[in-house]
């Protein structure tokens, strides 16, 4: 497994959170198993657009390296892995939705098209 060569300079939990869900792809796959629940790699991918495997592959490595992610392997043949939000990533829902429900609100003022919502998230108004 890929180890940093420096540890992380966070230096308040405001760093910390937007580290945890202010990546690009976090807080999209964090909404996806939020509104489906538990699902498998391949339901994950093809639930995001625009998104390889090596970046999902890793993102999820990191919210599990987190705790905002659990993953569950079952002794099966063929295998079968299941991705679901830990108690701490279910934590990170509200803060989401004020993020969107914020963004909704001045997005449309800052933009000259129209706000298109994420086609998961059933949070943004």
């Amino acid at each position: 497994m890929y180890q940093k060569k420096l540890k992380d300079d966070i230096r308040c939990p405001l760093e910390y959170g937007l580290g945890i869900f202010g990546e690009k792809w976090n807080s999209r796959i964090i909404c996806v198993l939020a509104e489906m629940g538990t699902l498998r790699y391949s339901e994950i991918r093809s639930e995001m657009s625009n998104i390889t495997d090596a970046v999902l592959a890793s993102t999820l490595k990191t919210l599990i390296a987190n705790d905002i992610v659990q993953r569950k392997s079952y002794d099966e043949i063929p295998p079968r892995v299941e991705y679901a939000l830990t108690e701490k990533g279910e934590t990170v829902i509200p803060i989401l939705q004020s993020i969107c429900h914020w963004s909704s609100k001045f997005y449309k003022q800052d933009a000259n098209e129209e706000m298109t919502h994420c086609q998961k998230c059933d949070y943004c108004p």
